[in-house]
């Protein structure tokens, strides 16, 4: 997609945080006709409140992406605002964090049916008529998580490591439908994210964790707040879109972590080359995996 303006983007959680720049960026800058989706009203106002100062074609829709029939809806609502969706962000997600032997079955369903099942929801609404038009672009948004896995972020993780493969598996099924598929994977980014909890359903209402606390707010938000800034997240990411990439990992202060993990996995490998049976598996060309898609 070298040529952005004019074309209609759709981005999940725009009404805040990563979206929300993503939003200002391919409308400002771009010049796409953008919908933010959102499940908190109040940030759907603010989000607008900026956009009304500015010349640009952004329609707003509450939505919870959880919800298959309103995902439906909002894919028509845009088709009658502003055409056909050639570009979907699936940016909304949300985080709460804590030791693995509290979480709730609330808490693993919240997190698991936003992050993952919602970004399933995305695609699932949007990608036949990219299929139908043989042309389109979908960004997922995972996390650095979804390669570096911490104490106390065992949902979180599970649905990022989850959302990485589920990208990595979009891009070999949709190139020959001249579909472009990205994943962003942002380290810290000086957003709200922290706070996601406020948005969280009353059918999710039960956690081992905590609510709506301001010292823990506190704690979280010094940890990001130093990050990049979402607008030039952002920036980065309509770039990559642009030459196709399938990698947006804007943040090499992972590589020495990534590098020894790759380390281990290959020497535990390594472990096996004279087991007989893999030397049986080797002789036969048996069992053998094919060579991964190139990715850019």
């Amino acid at each position: 997609m070298h040529d952005l303006a004019g074309k209609v983007a759709f981005i999940t959680g725009g009404g805040s945080g990563v979206a929300l720049g993503q939003a200002r960026v391919f409308a400002e800058e771009a010049g796409m006709k953008v919908v933010i989706a959102d499940i908190r009203k109040d940030h759907l106002a603010d989000a607008m409140g900026h956009f009304s100062t500015k010349n640009v074609a952004v329609h707003p829709i509450h939505l919870d992406i959880t919800d298959r029939a309103a995902y439906a809806a909002a894919r028509e609502e845009t088709e009658k605002v502003f055409g056909p969706v050639d570009l979907l962000c699936n940016t909304a997600g949300v985080s709460q964090f804590g030791p693995l032997e509290q979480a709730s079955y609330d808490d693993w369903d919240w997190e698991i049916d936003v992050n993952l099942k919602g970004m399933v929801n995305g695609v699932m609404t949007f990608l036949p008529r990219m299929m139908e038009r043989k042309s389109g672009h979908i960004v997922n948004t995972a996390s650095m998580s979804a390669f570096v896995a911490l104490p106390r972020t065992s949902i979180y993780c599970t649905t990022k490591y989850a959302v990485r493969g589920y990208s990595e598996c979009l891009q070999m099924e949709l190139e020959k439908f001249g579909i472009g598929v990205s994943i962003l994977c942002p380290g810290g980014v000086n957003t709200n994210i922290h706070e996601s909890v406020l948005s969280r359903p009353d059918r999710y209402a039960k956690t081992g964790w905590y609510g709506a606390d301001p010292a823990v707010f506190a704690q979280l938000k010094s940890v990001i707040e130093t990050g990049i800034d979402p607008v030039d997240l952002a920036r980065i990411v309509m770039e990559a879109v642009k030459r196709n990439d399938f990698w947006i990992l804007p943040y090499p202060e992972f590589i020495p972590t990534l590098e020894q993990y790759n380390a281990e996995v290959i020497a535990a490998l390594k472990k096996y080359e004279n087991d007989p049976d893999y030397q049986r598996r080797k002789a036969m060309g048996r069992g053998m995996p094919g060579a991964p898609a190139k990715r850019s």
